[in-house]
């Protein structure tokens, strides 16, 4: 569901050639059925002439809800098409989870 929502807005918002939402929850030390580590790969014409920082900034800005309620990760990937072309349609793989846990630790 909350893939999908996202899927849903950055669609609307950067009418992309090629969209990615993964849901690599999975990965990571939350409970089960949880969605809230994301890979987004993102190709679109839009982040003509935007440095990388500006690409990002403006995928969050379009997920404040998402990321308020819940997404703890987004991994994003933003490409122009000619950068995407340029990678041969390829995105780096996903670190390991480095930590985190679903207890409290006490100090």
């Amino acid at each position: 569901m909350v893939r999908q929502e996202i899927e849903t807005k950055l669609r609307a918002a950067f009418k992309p050639s090629h969209l990615e939402v993964i849901d690599e929850s999975y990965r990571h030390n939350v409970p089960a059925g949880s969605e809230s580590h994301f890979k987004v790969i993102v190709v679109s014409n839009e982040f003509v002439e935007q440095r990388m920082l500006s690409r990002h900034r403006s995928v969050y800005s379009i997920l404040v809800k998402e990321l308020e309620e819940g997404v703890h990760a987004l991994a994003l990937h933003t490409y122009t098409e000619k950068e995407w072309a340029e990678l041969g349609d390829t995105v780096l793989v996903s670190p390991a989870c480095r930590g985190g846990s679903t207890t409290t630790s006490s100090f």
